[in-house]
């Protein structure tokens, strides 16, 4: 009898499971609810704090994939040191369509003005932290929405746990990987040649390009790098990554809640 061979075993790699979080969010009613220049106006009150602590998310992988500290020394791996800075060229220094530079904040701010929106909450908040006050207490006197406050919480709390994947995953998965299909649903609704929204219109389609064919997939080569085949790092990183999106969602669904009531 000629004995059968054994094939042999086979793995996969481990990788982020987001469960069914991206799909909800994606799907999120918030982009039909979205239509009209006063809803639009609310939904950006609520936004730029999301478009704030994206840029704290951003500053603190350049922290920990980059050395910014003096005296200066070589930080461990260079392809991500590479890959990071030139995220940061293009968020915090974008070229504008007349000319000129800016964060995609400073971009994001100029379109909220624009358009007639509330800029007060995240002006205060920006003035407080320049004059030394810790972020619990600038984020508690701002005045800004409740619901967009406890997501930059939750933001922070990622940013502070010390665990690069994690603050990783929380760029990669819930910012970077979906931003552009949340984004699209928006850019729909915008009145085309009205120039109130030129501005965020050109935010808009900046991250979309931006995010799709440069940054996402940069991200998601770090990430791979950062967790490897350890399967506890890629398990902490998915936690990480599905606790961000649900935390998006519960932004959504309060800014939908309060347009449906009518709370504009």
């Amino acid at each position: 009898m000629t004995a059968t061979a054994t094939p042999p075993a086979t793995t996969s790699r481990p990788g982020i499971d987001l469960g069914d979080c991206r799909t909800r969010l994606v799907g999120h009613p918030i982009y039909r609810l979205v239509d009209g220049p006063d809803r639009l106006r609310r939904f950006m009150e609520h936004h730029i704090f999301a478009v704030w602590d994206f840029q704290s998310l951003l500053k603190a992988l350049q922290q920990r994939l980059t050395c910014t500290a003096i005296p200066w020394v070589p930080s461990a791996d260079p392809e991500a040191r590479r890959l990071v800075n030139e995220i940061v060229l293009d968020e915090e220094s974008d070229e504008l369509p007349d000319g000129g530079h800016a964060s995609h904040f400073e971009l994001y701010l100029a379109a909220m003005v624009r358009a007639g929106a509330d800029t007060g909450p995240i002006t205060r908040l920006l003035d407080a932290l320049r004059g030394g006050e810790p972020l619990g207490g600038a984020l508690a006197t701002c005045g800004g929405p409740p619901a967009a406050l406890e997501f930059v919480r939750r933001s922070f709390a990622i940013i502070d746990c010390g665990e690069t994947h994690r603050i990783v995953a929380a760029f990669t998965y819930g910012r970077e990987d979906v931003i552009p299909d949340m984004f699209r649903g928006l850019v729909t609704g915008l009145a085309a040649g009205d120039p109130a929204w030129g501005p965020f219109r050109f935010y808009l389609e900046r991250h979309i390009a931006h995010d799709d064919e440069q940054h996402a997939p940069v991200c998601r080569r770090i990430m791979a790098r950062l967790c490897g085949d350890d399967a506890a790092k890629w398990a902490a990183a998915s936690s990480t990554a599905r606790e961000c999106l649900e935390s998006r969602i519960a932004l959504w669904d309060a800014i939908a809640a309060r347009l449906r009531s009518g709370g504009l």
